[in-house]
């Protein structure tokens, strides 16, 4: 039989071998044959800095973060925004400074007239004017109008600079939850590794008892469907961890394809927490609290504006110049005071506007007070309970495993069922499940926590 199979194999590879041969057509003369097709060289996409930080590294916690801070975008654009509104105050305080112009007013006109010298006839003569001159002027006093502007648009910048922190917090918050997801997720492939591990090993278990005659076709059956719904919650797991790969390269400001590796932080580490103490921080250092205080205080500086537009502008002047013919030499000063005194109750009504923003503002501070507060208080509540759940999910942990294993030595033993076995498989996998869980919630409880205070 084996030289048989020799022989034929023999046979189809010399089919083969002549099929080839038939289809492939013959050389061309060199006079008709063509010049092969250049191909250029595959070249990788470029490497930014950022991505050479991370090739080749096993990156901590404090690494990724690190380099979000550094590349992240969202954070340069709101750098850009408090570049941005640093401009604005030096605008609202330019009215203040000296304004000087210059000018040059050209004219060529026509005069027409009429002339006798023994007969009439119309005469025409052009004339061309010119002044040139630089103004200056200056405002001596304008009851804090423009004082009140500045201040507003300095405000408003310290809020802008405070948006960049809270972007960097949030960029961290990010960087930790999608951190620790992977890690959650790397935790959930072991364990469902295991479990199809498991699963096969009953199934060839099912199916030697069932070749001998001592157990039924039906546990070959659900044998094979607790190994076919073990490799389902595998392919999950793994693209699981794909997902919070990606979501990590991109808060890290990363292309999504970047290659990561990190350290394991599913690890429990206790921590005592003092809620007095932490709300107080939380005030602090929380930048939309401040943000609310800055906001209120702008308001408040638009109010005296508001205010002081029903007073007059008292400001300063003059020009130097010549005008020709002869350039001749012109120059005044002046002094001017500008006061509306009726202008359809706009003032007022812009009054009132500035009044109600004061108050709307006051009261966001508050309310700002009141939801930090409930997050840091439902952030320690929830690393607390997460802190328990570990506890708990530990112990569950060590019976699951108890009982998987006395069910395998009975089902081993011709005395258990494979309904049994597969249950104690179920429950030592959804054990180790809720501990993986837990310690992921935990993780991403703290970082939340440290969120909720104002920390990176």
């Amino acid at each position: 039989m084996r030289i048989q199979w020799l022989l034929l194999a023999g046979a189809a590879v010399a089919i083969m071998t002549v099929d080839v041969a038939a289809q492939t057509p013959a050389p061309l003369p060199a006079t008709q044959r063509s010049t092969p097709p250049v191909v250029p060289p595959v070249t990788a996409p470029p490497v930014s800095s950022a991505q050479s930080q991370v090739f080749g590294r096993v990156l901590s916690l404090d690494d990724t973060v690190a380099i979000a801070l550094e590349t992240q975008p969202n954070i340069k654009a709101r750098i850009s925004d408090y570049v941005a509104a640093a401009f604005r105050v030096d605008q609202a305080f330019a009215p203040l400074l000296p304004q000087i112009t210059g000018s040059v007013f050209v004219a060529r006109d026509q005069n027409a007239g009429v002339a006798v010298l023994g007969s009439s006839r119309v005469t025409t003569t052009w004339t061309t004017s010119l002044l040139a001159r630089v103004s200056l002027s200056q405002i001596l006093f304008d009851f804090g109008k423009n004082f009140a502007s500045t201040e507003a648009a300095r405000k408003l910048a310290d809020v802008a600079l405070e948006d960049t922190e809270l972007q960097r917090q949030l960029v961290t918050q990010t960087v930790k939850e999608s951190f620790t997801n992977i890690n959650f997720a790397v935790r959930l492939i072991q364990v469902q590794q295991q479990a199809v591990e498991r699963a096969e090993l009953n199934l060839r278990s099912a199916k030697g008892f069932f070749d001998v005659g001592t157990r039924p076709k039906s546990d070959v059956a659900r044998a094979e469907v607790d190994v076919a719904n073990a490799r389902v919650d595998l392919i999950r797991a793994r693209n699981a961890e794909q997902l919070a790969r990606v979501a990590l390269a991109t808060a890290m400001g990363l292309p999504a394809t970047t290659p990561l590796q990190i350290q394991d932080n599913l690890v429990y580490q206790p921590v005592t927490l003092d809620r007095a103490r932490l709300g107080e921080e939380a005030l602090r250092m929380r930048p939309e609290y401040r943000q609310a205080r800055l906001n209120a205080e702008a308001n408040d500086a638009r109010l005296r504006r508001a205010q002081r537009d029903f007073f007059p502008d008292i400001t300063g002047g003059g020009f130097y110049g010549g005008q020709r013919t002869e350039l001749n030499e012109v120059w005044e000063l002046n002094l001017s005071l500008n006061w509306t005194l009726f202008d359809g109750g706009n003032r007022i009504a812009r009054y009132r506007e500035a009044r109600a923003n004061l108050d709307a503002a006051q009261e966001r501070v508050k309310a700002s007070a009141l939801d930090i507060s409930r997050e840091v208080e439902q952030s320690i509540n929830n690393v607390v309970e997460a802190d328990e759940r570990i506890q708990a999910a530990q112990v569950a942990v060590a019976s699951a495993q108890e009982n998987f294993r006395l069910a395998q030595g009975r089902f081993d033993a011709g005395v258990g069922t494979i309904l049994e076995l597969t249950d104690a498989q179920l429950a030592l996998t959804q054990a180790q499940n809720t501990e993986a869980q837990a310690l992921a919630d935990y993780r991403i409880a703290l970082a939340r926590l440290d969120r909720a205070v104002g920390r990176r």
